[in-house]
């Protein structure tokens, strides 16, 4: 993998970032996914989400937000491009992420991932992740 670097994420790398999203299947991008907004994420929680990036081609091979509360870690929007996948990208950003949340204190993360992404589903399960039968997400527009 040292065609690839791996760097938290900046500003700078969010038009790149919000274009690999919209084209992956399985993330939905959605109220809260401005720019101005994913921008202000990335400054309330710095260090927490990461991109790779294809050295050879300077274009994001994957991305990941991440954050959390205080109290709880959440994981947003991981994708990897198409022609990247298969190489442990998503799996690399991901342990990234938890690794961060971790240093910053935080002892439980969640994702959501929607019940008819049956890829995403296989990817978080072969990761450890758990489906939570106790817990149903719910959301409400403001």
């Amino acid at each position: 993998m040292g065609d690839l670097r791996y760097r938290p994420m900046t500003e700078a790398d969010l038009p790149a970032a919000t274009a690999l999203w919209a084209q992956a299947e399985g993330v939905e991008l959605a109220e809260g996914d401005r720019p101005e907004q994913l921008a202000a994420y990335l400054k309330r929680n710095p260090g927490m989400s990461f991109v790779a990036e294809s050295v050879a081609a300077t274009a994001l091979a994957g991305a990941v937000l991440a954050g959390h509360d205080g109290r709880r870690g959440l994981l947003y929007h991981l994708a990897v491009a198409p022609d990247q996948r298969r190489r442990g990208i998503g799996r690399e950003l991901v342990e990234r992420a938890v690794a961060a949340l971790r240093a910053d204190g935080v002892e439980r993360v969640l994702i959501l991932v929607a019940r008819d992404n049956d890829a995403g589903r296989d990817f978080w399960a072969r990761q450890g992740w758990e489906t939570l039968a106790s817990a149903e997400p719910m959301g409400r527009n403001l």
